[in-house]
């Protein structure tokens, strides 16, 4: 259950027996419990017994006006609901709210994490996390690719789409592209967990699943090659090669009749688009139009 329903329905006094163990392990739950007990006790501390009930009794008796219930705890509960969910948005903003970094097309940029980790994220991709409980878990969302120089501590897991990769201190890349997830080591040990099962890999290892088929192999560089302006595959299907080409130059590219599920090995520089384009074609046997409005046509040799 959405946890702002949760909160609404324990100040109702709905929540059934297994709601009320969850809305229990909320972090806030001691917070607004005591906004409730102690709105009650405020607005209790305003009565006062009578001393004598026999003057009270009489007193009764000679007023003839009608007397209405006097119900302070109603509206004071909403007083203090209304307290709760003003505090809980207070709480939400300032201690739940996400750190979100997005690169554009072309574009790469490097995030210092509150304890000092690395991230080198690629273009056309997105990181989350929590700044303020980063202490308390190490944890960041990731879309798109991103190398990670993480520092000793608690487990630092990096989740996305396809599966979580766990580390305690080590550096690694993440590649989590539409039907691509890649995971590479390259100090330390990582931790692969995905719907098919775990994977763990030392230095020197990879980790590809596409489209749920999954192959771990070898490599040799000592830092992903990208990060040096260098986009380099291993039997990758074509259709991602063009979608980096596209994001690290910022064009559209036109592949009509072209096999773009074919298995693709070689690289690409990212400061010339001439030298690219190249790099992809003559492997193919293709050819290929710079056309106006930053867009590519590739086709295939006569």
């Amino acid at each position: 259950m959405d946890k702002n329903k949760l909160i609404q329905k324990w100040l109702a006094d709905e929540l059934t027996e297994e709601e009320n163990n969850v809305f229990a392990t909320l972090d806030e739950a001691p917070f607004y419990t005591k906004i409730i007990e102690d709105a009650t006790v405020f607005k209790a501390s305003n009565f006062s017994k009578m001393p004598d009930f026999e003057t009270f009794k009489a007193r009764i008796e000679e007023d003839k006006t009608p007397v209405k219930k006097l119900q302070w705890f109603t509206p004071m509960l909403k007083i203090a609901s209304a307290v709760v969910i003003l505090f809980g948005v207070y709480y939400s903003f300032f201690y739940t709210t996400l750190t979100d970094i997005e690169t554009s097309v072309a574009q790469k940029t490097t995030i210092e994490l509150p304890d000092s980790s690395r991230v080198v994220l690629n273009a056309s991709s997105e990181v989350k996390y929590n700044a303020n409980e980063w202490n308390d878990k190490r944890e960041i969302e990731l879309n798109g690719e991103a190398f990670f120089d993480v520092a000793k501590g608690s487990k630092f897991d990096v989740i996305t789409p396809s599966g979580t990769v766990s580390v305690l201190g080590t550096e690694f890349n993440v590649k989590q592209r539409a039907g691509i997830f890649e995971v590479t080591c390259y100090e330390g040990t990582v931790r692969v967990v995905t719907e098919t099962g775990t994977e763990i890999l030392k230095v020197g290892d990879k980790f590809l699943e596409i489209n749920k088929t999954i192959k771990t192999s070898k490599h040799t560089v000592p830092s992903p090659q990208w990060v040096d302006n260098m986009s380099q595959f291993e039997r990758i299907p074509v259709y991602e090669v063009l979608a980096e080409l596209e994001r690290q130059y910022a064009i559209q590219i036109s592949a009509q009749d072209i096999d773009t599920e074919q298995l693709f090995t070689g690289g690409f520089v990212h400061n010339n688009l001439e030298d690219a384009l190249m790099a992809i074609a003559e492997p193919l046997g293709l050819t290929y139009e710079i056309l106006k409005q930053n867009k590519v046509r590739l086709l295939i040799s006569e």
